[in-house]
Order: structure tokens, then C-alpha cells, then sequence
């Protein structure tokens, strides 16, 4: 269909309005054209298009079909219906529709850049290849302009990552070729290109024709630093260890800080890690050479032994501690794995506590002049960071003393009560002995005293949301947050992607059985990654814009394992672990039982009833209070279009909470998490629980023996290994033939069918007597053998506390395993007296009462 020459005006406006973001423009100058030309496919689509931007996905959807069948041979048309399958990640169809787009308008540049961007964040590199060499050839007497380079470079990356380094380095070579005359000297693209083509060909294995073109670059490329880097490994790997060895020495004269130079000099100069005389003397070497320097003076305390150790760590520790550097445990605390080590260091941080080191010569801070001495209050500085240190050395992991880290705190605040580090210590002292709420105190203290401090302000509210503080450390972040923001401070955090907030914030909530809160923040965490994947699509076309390609190339290879990050970990095995429970107990979906999950075990089906009529009311009541609210900011006109686009419709994740099938639910969470994850071991106990309850046995089974490969030892390999016994012996139909002959021939040596699994329990017991998580697995596996048995494992649970292994950990597990048993109250009573008895500071043996 034609348009008149006013509509065609009109038609290019809305175009002109959807690139400029004038959303209400184009709609209406659409809806101009389309009054007259109802059946217009171009300007329906583009209308589709624009609605689709303000949020209407379902209706652009609508409109672009009806468009579709007006004009099925527009490019236009289908163009936009690819955007808009795009925009709902749906890329397999997004592809499909531009294909047929460009079928329609071969020569069309937007529509095979569209295609080729979506065919990159697919990785199909294939048909990268080919649309970035259709838009190459498309380019033809344009190939000298601004643009050239780009297209070139697009197409050389295509190849590179689909593995063609031959073609990839041709494809840069040969636009060299055309380059009429040479580059600048401060062209900082063309410097990128070289560099770029020599990874290529050192990829290629081809070592010593990349140091010959590096050798030939060397002198007008821009990043020199990378250069240098590149020549001296290029050296190494070849062997001329006399030419890496002077490479490496000219990088460390740049940043004599920097391990990987010592290193690579170390490899240049056939240092093994036994030769700890000249490995040592090199380490000098560059000490005198960079006093200033940390590296060269701590590297040597992880290859020294006996004697040679403790004066170099007398040495380093006396340094540091003379100039107070605050970071000084953290810098030595990764020899603590060595025993021996971990005790020398001790021994001589105690020694200058009371006095009795050798000082260092050297205008310390020990030596007063006029034969002035301290008094005995006065502490100097470097008392006061022997007291700090001596805190952080007793409150670690291994060897830890936490009565002594608490007295030598104490010491330290009593001499200086002001000292933000000082008080920190302190709180994580308390978050050691198991007392949050004393550790969210002590933060809190700490932050009061530098209330300008984002650091000292976000460790106050993550302390607090690990006391589940959480609308405390809401208000304590929104000191540095956005006041106008949609959500408060929490809605900015997420709206800043602020993960760590995010995942203690849900993790909080869970603990406390508010699982639709939990389920909204890990849903937010599961979000956010994606919202990071699809910003690759900017990247695709800006990097090769600005030329900076070996960093494209780099962030491509880190989106490829995005979902390994231990965030999104966290996150979704806490996720799924709530899908299961809503499973398990089809009332906790109920909204109105939000946060009462400890007591709905206690109360007959009656009480439950009652409790969520009651529950229901007050949420409705609740509901009709903030919609009036809502009602009333935009009545005042305090909201504008793009804050009620960010106003979230189930801020408490009802909806979430409310699916009818969590398990499927918990799916979108568990295969990107056993894909990115295969060696955390928690996924795969997860993913046994799911795939269990879906009775797909053979993934349970593949998940078990992940768990096993991973460590073997782990106590709740046993009990899963039991349940998916039982689960087998206990199918109400029996499995097809073929399933069931695989099944058997992989878990029957592990667990036959007819083994008797009381015993099997019992000989794991007995062998693992003396670890308090091996005895818990092992009575959860006898409830699930026999449930008469429950009235004995309760009092059996209760045994572990005398173990003299247990551990505070174990002793939480073991109170949480009471509660899904549904003890008895008086059983979980005494176990939390018990505990308390053992761990008086412990927060989770006290009631909320006390």
C-alpha cells in the first residue's frame, strides 16, 4: 500500500520519534497515518515497535502480526517482529525474522547488523562469519571511509572465535594491505589492530613469528606496557632465557610490585622453589633496588623455612607494624596453612607485645630520645598494631583463640577508643563466637565513628542483615543512596545491581520463613546476570567502534562462564532450595503464612486455617493502605511516567511465591547452576532434591555421583545415597526396562537392591562416630529407613553436643534438624539449653525473650 506524500512525512516523523524516544509522538503521528490508511503493515509495526519500548510487549506482539498479514513481504515488517523477539530474549526467532527481513532487502545495513550482533551473542559463529563478510562486501568503494577498519576487524573477530586464526590474521593482514598510506603514530586503533593480530598468531602456535612482528611494532605501539609483557613471554616460551631474563628485569624497573615479573624472572633464571638461597637473594636484589616496594620484601616468607623464615618474618612483621600499615594480617595470614609457620609468626608477635624482640635498628618508632620512656597507659603506635594484629591472628579460622583476640581488642580500644579498625575487629570476634547480635552492634559502633565512610557503612548493614536487621541496614545504606529513588534505599541498591546487598538481604529473609521476600531478592540476583548478558549487546558494536579488541575478546570469554560467579551461586541454590520446600508444603505458598513457616508445624489443620483467615485480612488491610498511598503521590504528580514503569508490582514476591509448579520453577535456576558449577558440591545436593521429587532418576543419579567425585567423604552423600535406595525400592510402577537396567548397572555397586539399609546405616555410623555432620546424615537416613526410629534420633541428635569435634555449625544443623523432624518441643528445649550451655554467646541457642 502507497502513502500519500503527507502520510509518508508523517511516517518518517515516527521513525524520527521512536530513535529520539519520543514515545507519545509517534504513537500519535501513527495514529495519524493509520485513520487513513488502516491497514498500513509498515506503520503498524513501527507503532508495535514503539509500544513494545514503553513496556507493552504483549500488545506490540498483536500489532506487528496484524501487520504481518497486511504486508508479509515488507522487510519493515518483519525487521521490527525480529526486535521485538529480541527484546524477549527469544533470539532463535529473532534470527529467523531478520533472515527472511534480509531475503526481502539484501542490501539493507541496519537489518545485517541487527543479524549479525544477534548471531554474536547467540555464538553462532558461522553465521557471524557470514553476515560480517556480506556486510564487508556490501561496504564496496566505502571501504577507504572511517568505517573500513571496523568491518575488517568485525569480520577477522568472527574468525578468531570460531577458531580460523589462519583466516582471522589474513583478514587483518590483507586490510593493511589497502592502507594507502601508514597510520599515525598516535592512532591508538591501528596500535590496538597490531596487537590483536600478534595474539592471533601467538595462539596459533607460531611463537616465534609473533616475537619477530612484535619486534617490528615494538617501537611505535601505543601500549607499551602490553609490548614488553608480550616479548619477554614470547621469550621464554623459546627458550632464550638470557634475553627474557633482561625483559623481565626492564618490566620490574616499571613496577617492581607486580608478581607475575618475579615470576617470569624467576623461570628465566632456572629458579626452583629449593634453591631458597638465590631465590632469596634475587628477592634482596629488588628489595634494595625498590625499598618502597612490598612484593619483594614478602614473597620470600612463602619459600623460606626454619631459621631463614623467622628472621625474614621478623624482619617484614617489625617493618610493618612499625609503619601501622592496617593490612598487614591480611598480607601474611595465607601462610597460616603451614602450621609451623603460622606458630612462628605468634611466637614473635607475642614477643614484641612483651617487649622481648631485638628491635630493628633503623630510627624505629621504638626509640624515644632524651632517654625518654613510655608510661605504662601511653601505647605506641607500634604497641598499637602489635595489639590489632595479635586480635586478627587469634580470631582467625586456623588456631583460633577466641577469649585471647577478645582481651587483646579490649586493650587496644581501652588505649584508643576512637579507632574504626579496633572496633571492627571486635565485631568480628563476636560473629565468630556466634553472637550476631552483639557483632551488629559492635559494627554499628564502628561506623558511628566515621559516618563518612562507605566502607565502614556497608559492613554495619551487612552485619545487620546477618542479624536480620533488615530495615536497619536499609536506613543504614540509604545514608549513600539516591533519595528520590522508586523502592526507597533497597529499590536504588537494585537499581545499582548491588549483589552483595541483594543476596544477604534474601538470605536474611529466608532464615527468618519470609520465603516470597527471599524468593523476590534471589529472582533480583538472577536478573541482574541476565540484564549482564544482554549488555553484550552494546559491546558487540562499540568495541570494534573504538577498536579496543583484545578486551572485547576478553569480556566475550568471561560472558561464556558469566554463571560460575559465586553470587549467582549463592543465589540459586538458595532459590531452589525454597522451590523444594514450597513442594514439600503446598501452605507455605500461602502469602498470608509469610514469616510464620516455625510455627506452622505446631498447629492443627484448624489453627492453620484460622491463621491465614486472620493473615489474609491484615494483608488486605495492608494492600488498601499503600494503594491509597499510591493513589495519593500521584494525584500530587510526584510520580513520573518512567518511575511507574520501576514501581514493582509484587515487592513481597507473592507471585513468586504463589506458583503452582516450584519445581519447574526451580529449574530455571538449577541448570545454568550445574552447567557453570559442576564442582560446587551444595548444587549438586540441590539438584538431587529436584530431580528426586521430578522422579528423574537418572539426573538424581548424576548429580549423586558428582557429589561423591567432588568429596567423597561428604556426610550427606550416605543419606542421599539411602533415600534414592529406598525411592527405587519403593516405586509405585516400576521404571521402563531400559531406564531401570541403567539405573541399576551405575547405583547397584554402591547400594544393591537388596542390601539391608539399617545396617548399611549402621556401619556408617559406627565408623564416623566421632563427627557430629556423619552422625546427623546417618539418623536422617535412619528416620527415612524406619520413622518409628524418630523418637531415638531425636535423643540422638541431641548426643552430638557432647561431641568434642562438634562445632558451633553443627550444632545449628543440628537445632534445624529437630524443627523439620517436627520434634517434640520438649527435645528441641533441651538441645537449645545444651547448646547454650556450650556456646553461651551463640544467638541461636537464645530466646527471643532474653
Amino acid at each position: 500500500m502507497q502513502l500519500g506524500s503527507k502520510e509518508r512525512s508523517l511516517f518518517k516523523q515516527v521513525v524520527e520519534h521512536y530513535e529520539a524516544k519520543h514515545f507519545k509522538k509517534g504513537i500519535k503521528a501513527a495514529n495519524q497515518i493509520l485513520s487513513k490508511n488502516p491497514s498500513h503493515g509498515d506503520t503498524q509495526a513501527m507503532k508495535a515497535l514503539i509500544m513494545n519500548a514503553q513496556g507493552n510487549s504483549d500488545e506490540a506482539f498483536v500489532l506487528c502480526k496484524a501487520a504481518l498479514k497486511n504486508a508479509m513481504k515488507s522487510h519493515v515488517c518483519w525487521h521490527v517482529y525480529g526486535v521485538l523477539w529480541r527484546c524477549v530474549k527469544n533470539y532463535e526467532e529473532a534470527s529467523k525474522a531478520y533472515k527472511f527481513a534480509l531475503r526481502l532487502e539484501p542490501d539493507s545495513q541496519q537489518i545485517l547488523r541487527d543479524l549479525a550482533i544477534l548471531q554474536m551473542q547467540m555464538r553462532d559463529y558461522e553465521g557471524y562469519i557470514k553476515s560480517r563478510r556480506m556486510i564487508l562486501q556490501s561496504s564496496g568503494p566505502r571501504g577507504k571511509n572511517s568505517n573500513s577498519r571496523q568491518n575488517w576487524t568485525g569480520l577477522a573477530v568472527a574468525q578468531h572465535l570460531a577458531g580460523d586464526l589462519y583466516d582471522a590474521e589474513r583478514t587483518l593482514t590483507t586490510f593493511e594491505e589497502t592502507l594507502r598510506s601508514p597510520p599515525s603514530k598516535s592512532d591508538n586503533e591501528h596500535s590496538e589492530a597490531l596487537l590483536y593480530k600478534n595474539t592471533i598468531i601467538a595462539e596459533m602456535g607460531e611463537t616465534e613469528r609473533a616475537l619477530d612482528h612484535l619486534e617490528a611494532v615494538f617501537k611505535n605501539n601505543l601500549d607499551r606496557t602490553a609490548v614488553m609483557e608480550m616479548r619477554a613471554q614470547y621469550l621464554l616460551q623459546l627458550g632464550r632465557n638470557q634475553e627474557a631474563e633482561k625483559a623481565y628485569r626492564e618490566l620490574l624497573e616499571r613496577n617492581a610490585d607486580y608478581r607475575a615479573y618475579y615470576e617470569g624472572l624467576r623461570k628465566a633464571m632456572h629458579l626452583e622453589d629449593s634453591n631458597t638461597e638465590s631465590l632469596k637473594a634475587l628477592y634482596d636484589e629488588w628489595a634494595k633496588k625498590s625499598p618502597r616496594s612490598d612484593t619483594p620484601k614478602r614473597v620470600p616468607l612463602d619459600f623460606l623455612e626454619g631459621e631463614e623464615f623467622r628472621k625474614a618474618a621478623d624482619q617484614y612483621l617489625q617493618q610493618m607494624l612499625h609503619k601501622g600499615v592496617p593490612s598487614t594480617f591480611a598480607n601474611i595470614k595465607s601462610l597460616y596453612s603451614n602450621s609451623a609457620k603460622r606458630d612462628v609468626i605468634q611466637e614473635l608477635a607475642e614477643s614484641y607485645l612483651e617487649g622481648t624482640h631485638s628491635p630493628m635498628m633503623n630510627g624505629s618508632s621504638e626509640e624515644h630520645t632524651n632517654g625518654e620512656k613510655e608510661s605504662a597507659t601511653d601505647k605506641s603506635p607500634f604497641d598499637m598494631a602489635v595489639l590489632y594484629f595479635l586480635a586478627q591472628h587469634y580470631n582467625y579460622q586456623r588456631g583460633q583463640n577466641l577469649a585471647r583476640a577478645m582481651e587483646l581488642i579490649d586493650r587496644a580500644i581501652a588505649a584508643q577508643p576512637e579507632e574504626v579498625n579496633f572496633h571492627m575487629t571486635r565485631a568480628r570476634i563476636w560473629k565468630h563466637r556466634g553472637n550476631s547480635r552483639k557483632a551488629s552492634e559492635t559494627m554499628e559502633k564502628a561506623r558511628s565513628l566515621d559516618e563518612k565512610d562507605r566502607y565502614i557503612n556497608t559492613k554495619a548493614a551487612k552485619y545487620q542483615l546477618r542479624n536480620n536487621e533488615n530495615e536497619a541496614a536499609a536506613a543504614n545504606m540509604g545514608k549513600f543512596t539516591r533519595k528520590e529513588a522508586v523502592g526507597g534505599p533497597v529499590g536504588d541498591l537494585i537499581e545499582m545491581q548491588c549483589m552483595w546487598y541483594i543476596t544477604e538481604d534474601g538470605e536474611s529473609y529466608l532464615r527468618q520463613g519470609k520465603l516470597g521476600l527471599a524468593l523476590k531478592r534471589f529472582t533480583t540476583v538472577y536478573d541482574i546476570f541476565d540484564t549482564w548478558q544482554e549488555d553484550q549487546f552494546d559491546f558487540h558494536t562499540f568495541s570494534l567502534r573504538k577498536g579496543m579488541i583484545r578486551a572485547y575478546i576478553d569480556m566475550v570469554k568471561w560472558q561464556d562462564h558469566l554463571r560460575e560467579h559465586p553470587f549467582f551461586s549463592r543465589a540459586a541454590i538458595c532459590a531452589v532450595q525454597i522451590y523444594v520446600r514450597l513442594f514439600d508444603n503446598p501452605d507455605l505458598r500461602d502469602e498470608s503464612l509469610n514469616g510464620m513457616n516455625g510455627s506452622l508445624d505446631k498447629m492443627s489443620p484448624g489453627e492453620v486455617r484460622k491463621a491465614q483467615k486472620k493473615a489474609r485480612k491484615a494483608r488486605e488491610k495492608q494492600e488498601q493502605a499503600d494503594s491509597e498511598k499510591a493513589d495519593a503521590k500521584k494525584t500530587a504528580g510526584a510520580g513520573s511516567d518512567a518511575d511507574s514503569k520501576k514501581e514493582d508490582k509484587d515487592p513481597k514476591g507473592a507471585k513468586l511465591l504463589g506458583t503452582a509448579e516450584p519445581l519447574m520453577e526451580a529449574m530455571k535456576f538449577l541448570l545454568p547452576l550445574l552447567e557453570f558449577s559442576p564442582r560446587n558440591i551444595a548444587a549438586q545436593r540441590v539438584g538431587f532434591e529436584v530431580f528426586l521429587r521430578r522422579k528423574k532418576y537418572i539426573p538424581a543419579l548424576r548429580c549423586l555421583f558428582a557429589a561423591r567425585s567432588i568429596n567423597p567423604d561428604h556426610p550427606t552423600n550416605h543419606e542421599q545415597a539411602i533415600r534414592f535406595r529406598r525411592t527405587l525400592n519403593s516405586l509405585a510402577e516400576p521404571l521402563p526396562a531400559k531406564i531401570s537396567e541403567a539405573l541399576e548397572a551405575e547405583f547397584s555397586p554402591l547400594v544393591s537392591p537388596d542390601a539391608d539399609l539399617m545396617k548399611l546405616n549402621s556401619e556408617f555410623l559406627s565408623k564416623n562416630s566421632d563427627s557430629a555432620a556423619h552422625v546427623q546424615a546417618s539418623l536422617c537416613a535412619r528416620q527415612v529407613i524406619d520413622p518409628k526410629t524418630a523418637d531415638e534420633n531425636q535423643k540422638d541428635v541431641m548426643r552430638t553436643l557432647a561431641l568434642p569435634s562438634v562445632s558451633l555449625e553443627d550444632a545449628i544443623r543440628g537445632l534445624d534438624l529437630l524443627k523439620d523432624w517436627k520434634a517434640q518441643s520438649r527435645y528441641q528445649e533441651d538441645y537449645t539449653t545444651a547448646a547454650h550451655e556450650r556456646w553461651p554467646e551463640a544467638t541461636a541457642f537464645v530466646s527471643k525473650g532474653d
